[in-house]
């Protein structure tokens, strides 16, 4: 198997690890943890495992670091971490679940035109490949609003999904952002709609953290080393407003519960993940990974199936299949613009090699000084 499948595989247990996030984390949150303290706690763990093993695991090859990584870094921990964790729970404390989640599938799109201004990607949609990138993207996120929007039959399962929705649908306000909230009122912004620029600043920023990605890579290839930096700045930022958001200690105690969702967040959602997805870009670029991101609705229903009994749509079923159909035509680009890359490369090669080798076969011998 070489690199390439496996990061098509990696990306495909990102989302798959990413549903069994939304499945532990949902029984914490709706327990009545802090938010903040949860996402803190969880940056934190996620750095104390990806710093020893970037250190270990990279010594031998990792460039010098300059200040102008440091910088990339920074942006990277604000943009990708801290801001899309933080927005996310803002958004979600002022719309519903069923938004939060709709607005999702913006995500490859915006990554795709953010990496098309930074002359990541190509696009010629006078040749089949480049309109089957855009064919594709569709598709996917055309998947992905049928697997939230449009129910139907209940196909396998039934009633699970409904609890979580009522339970979860006044999850309270995250502080840090209520004083912004209490300004906001007096321009004629309602709640909802705050809620609704803070869900779009959430795609944006995990877009921009993707997009990003993709040049530091290439300057400085260390993966494991990207993701601990980015997570270091991503844990000062976090724990500074935690530490503002919280008004006694004992808002930092976890039950058991909370304490094993903290575990799985850090360890397997944040380290694994962000490592695995970090990796992957380095060897399929910004605009394939953020492809992968609709599959999570896909991951979170079939795990919800198991463990909370949720019932699986006909709606659910259906976006599946274009999900999985959008990233295939992708893919199928991109294989199809490597090998022509290739092609046209060998063959700049060997017209080269024909047009040098006369020239190497000549005699300087036969130069006669007098």
């Amino acid at each position: 198997m070489d690199r390439r499948s496996k990061a098509h595989g990696a990306m495909a247990m990102v989302q798959l690890f990413s549903g069994g996030y939304h499945v532990i984390t949902k029984v914490a949150l709706n327990g009545g943890i802090n938010q903040m303290v949860f996402c803190t706690y969880r940056n934190a763990l996620a750095l104390c495992i990806l710093a020893p093993v970037a250190y270990f695991c990279e010594r031998g090859y990792r460039p010098p670091i300059t200040r102008r990584l440091l910088i990339s870094f920074f942006f990277l921990g604000l943009t990708g971490i801290f801001g899309n964790q933080l927005l996310f729970l803002a958004g979600l404390a002022y719309t519903n679940p069923t938004y939060a989640a709709a607005m999702q599938p913006t995500v490859p799109i915006l990554t795709y035109l953010l990496t098309l201004i930074m002359g990541i990607e190509t696009l010629n949609l006078g040749k089949i490949e480049g309109k089957l990138k855009v064919g594709g993207i569709l598709v996917c996120v055309t998947g992905a609003l049928m697997m939230v929007l449009l129910k139907g039959p209940a196909v396998i399962g039934s009633g699970g999904l409904e609890t979580y929705i009522l339970q979860t649908e006044n999850v309270p306000a995250v502080a840090t952002t209520e004083w912004l909230m209490s300004g906001l009122i007096g321009f004629g912004i309602d709640r909802w709609h705050f809620g609704v620029l803070c869900l779009v600043g959430n795609c944006l920023c995990f877009a921009t953290y993707i997009a990003l990605q993709g040049p530091v890579l290439a300057k400085y290839p260390a993966n494991l080393s990207v993701t601990a930096h980015s997570y270091l700045f991503a844990s000062l930022l976090m724990v500074v407003v935690g530490l503002f958001s919280t008004q006694k200690s004992t808002d930092w105690s976890l039950t058991q519960t909370e304490l094993l969702a903290v575990l799985y967040a850090g360890i397997v959602a944040s380290a694994v993940n962000y490592g695995l997805s970090t990796w992957s870009n380095k060897i399929l670029g910004p605009a394939l990974v953020s492809l992968y991101n609709p599959l999570q609705p896909v991951a979170s229903a079939f795990l919800s199936t198991i463990f909370l009994s949720s019932a699986i749509y006909l709606g659910s079923i259906i976006g599946g299949i274009l999900i999985v159909a959008g990233l295939y035509m992708v893919t199928w680009a991109n294989y199809r613009e490597r090998q022509t890359k290739v092609a046209v490369q060998a063959f700049t090669h060997q017209h080269t090699d024909e047009v040098s080798e006369p020239l190497l076969r000549k005699d300087s011998t036969n130069i006669h000084i007098t």
